[in-house]
């Protein structure tokens, strides 16, 4: 059995920065985490290659820095990791970004199954999941809550759908994108932690994947950032007195207030 998982760095605290003129995130490694989404990602894989065998490849696109991240992934189990990392991929939509960690899938040969966090808690998509699985030309289960059951031609879970649990099968190869309680993500031992600094992590620029250099970041994506901001918080109170009468009233007055 053959595994992908798709791991992104994110900030690790809530105050980011946005570039001006791009309206992206500026994306400091020594601020990133992996997202919480794919870390439980990573862990519903190992968990199946435990009981299949097989290979748990970790795939994320990013800044150099973000090779820490990978041998991070490698030193909780991963059998080895791969960075896409180029200029020619910053400021890449979800279109853009799928794009290329399809290129770079396709690139090893078509794994048994591609697993993706729901969503990144930096952008709230949950896009790449869907959106990789159509470059892949594979079928796609979303929001997996638990894995039933999965041997080498199908996988069975569960997902969450309309307020309620619904089980699917489907025929692999397959993506499946999984929610942050599918799996409680493992921590990494000693012995982890040196096999993560001694593993493989592969780092490949556009070329090198096979991208079409006019598929990628800001020119290959569709859809542009125009504005971006931090929303101003006030932590202001007013005590309303007197009567019912005119505290209902001034009451009125401050949400209508609000909603100017």
């Amino acid at each position: 059995m053959r595994i992908v998982v798709c791991m992104k760095a994110v900030p690790s605290t809530t105050e980011v920065r946005m570039d001006p003129v791009t309206h992206t995130i500026v994306r400091d490694g020594r601020q990133a985490v992996v997202n919480p989404f794919d870390a439980s990602g990573l862990e519903v894989a190992l968990e199946i290659r435990e009981r299949l065998g097989g290979h748990v490849s970790a795939l994320s696109m990013g800044i150099p820095d973000t090779v820490r991240l990978l041998r991070d992934a490698i030193s909780r189990g991963a059998d080895d990791g791969l960075l896409l990392s180029d200029r020619a991929f910053a400021g890449a939509d979800t279109l853009a970004t799928s794009y290329a960690l399809s290129r770079a899938i396709a690139r090893g040969g078509m794994p048994d199954l591609v697993v993706c966090g729901k969503m990144a808690v930096d952008g709230d998509t949950a896009q790449i999941g869907p959106e990789l699985a159509g470059a892949l030309g594979m079928s796609c289960v979303t929001d997996v809550r638990e894995i039933e059951h999965v041997d080498e031609g199908h996988i069975t879970a569960r997902r969450r759908r309309d307020g309620a649990l619904e089980l699917v099968e489907a025929a692999l190869p397959c993506v499946i994108t999984v929610a942050k309680d599918a799996a409680t993500p493992r921590m990494p031992s000693i012995a982890g932690v040196r096999r993560g600094e001694a593993g493989t992590v592969e780092v490949l620029d556009a070329e090198a994947a096979g991208c079409d250099p006019a598929r990628c970041g800001l020119d290959g994506s569709p859809t542009q950032v125009v504005r971006s901001f931090v929303p101003e918080r006030s932590a202001t109170a007013e005590r309303v007195e007197g009567t019912s009468a005119e505290q209902a009233e001034r009451i009125e007055q401050i949400v209508e207030g609000m909603a100017l």
